[in-house]
């Protein structure tokens, strides 16, 4: 393995502020208009575009009267219509489920924002005078989740009961420090990647930092190339408790849990995560509780991707395979061309 994919993900993974702010702040100028009413936004996005949007419900979700739904396919639901407001995520702009969402939005009049690098995206974007958020081409789409995010935020920001621009800044600047330590060999996050070893990792979060998990999901996929799984607390423990419980010693260890914790978290999570660590480390699985770094739900949300982005980087190490491509991808996408043509 060559050194260059793993020096280029840690640059790109030391990024992440820097791009959250330009982001926000491009995301600003196009931002979507407050017109008194508690709106309804769509945000189609597939893989590592389509995670910004989900990133952006942990804050959405709780602080605003935006109901922000996530669609992960070409169909966009029934209910989208001429008063809806559609954002096309695609870092590529040839994302072929997000361009056939782009087409059904445009026939029934929804309001559409893109935000894409380039491709057909963007030039049909521009044919349709249709507002284009433009990110810096030329990396992985899941490294360009600070821009993504920033945007999503940005466009939303006037929805919020306030700007959340000195909250974006001061989150930018700590994550920048976070990300010193992170990166370190004998930091958190490569302790967290050795308790994690060649165990499939299972990443839990409360409900709220759901999307955080999945983040952490499938930054280990595409970055260490290895299966993982991601749920969600309380859900989780009125089902996957039970395999749990049953769980051999054998099955076990082959097992690792990493939960997420938050601060501010009520405190009947807090008391169901303790009960579920308790129940894992009785069946012998090895778990790992990870602090999010503030108290402040988007400094929580940004530290916290930071934190899995480095400890996907260490599981790569570790196996020593390259952190950069995603073939099975590439070779997927030339198997199935682009349906999304045009006339087709």
């Amino acid at each position: 393995m060559s050194d260059d994919g793993p020096a280029r993900m840690r640059a790109l993974a030391a990024g992440l502020p820097a791009g959250l702010l330009d982001g926000y702040r491009a995301g600003r100028e196009i931002a979507l208009p407050e017109d008194g009413a508690a709106p309804r936004v769509y945000a189609v996005g597939m893989g590592g575009s389509g995670i910004a949007a989900d990133l952006a419900r942990c804050v959405v979700d709780a602080e605003s009267p935006v109901a922000l739904s996530v669609v992960r396919g070409p169909e966009l639901p029934r209910s989208v219509n001429h008063r809806s407001r559609v954002l096309l995520v695609s870092y590529s702009g040839n994302t072929w489920e997000t361009l056939r969402a782009y087409e059904s939005a445009g026939r029934v009049g929804a309001k559409r924002t893109v935000l894409t690098s380039g491709g057909l995206l963007a030039e049909r974007a521009a044919d349709d005078d249709v507002p284009h958020l433009a990110v810096p081409p030329g990396m992985p789409p899941r490294s360009a989740v600070g821009h993504l995010l920033g945007g999503v935020l940005g466009l939303l920001d006037p929805l919020f009961p306030e700007s959340n621009e000195a909250r974006i800044e001061r989150a930018a600047e700590k994550t920048e420090r976070w990300i010193g330590s992170y990166a370190r060999a004998s930091g958190p996050a490569a302790a967290v990647a050795t308790t994690i070893g060649e165990r499939i990792p299972f990443v839990y979060a409360e409900s709220a930092f759901a999307p955080l998990a999945r983040r952490w999901k499938t930054q280990i996929e595409e970055n260490a190339k290895r299966v993982a799984v991601f749920d969600e607390i309380p859900e989780l423990l009125h089902n996957a408790i039970v395999g749990w419980d049953a769980t051999g010693a054998a099955e076990a260890r082959r097992a690792a849990v990493v939960v997420l914790t938050w601060s501010e978290e009520s405190a009947a999570t807090r008391k169901s995560a303790r009960y579920l660590e308790r129940l894992l480390v009785e069946r012998g699985v090895r778990t790992a509780r990870i602090p999010l770094p503030s108290d402040d739900r988007l400094e929580a949300l940004i530290g916290g991707i930071a934190f899995g982005d480095h400890v996907s980087l260490f599981l790569a190490a570790r196996r020593r395979v390259d952190p950069y491509p995603v073939e099975v991808i590439t070779r997927l996408k030339a198997a199935i061309g682009n349906p999304a043509d045009r006339g087709k």
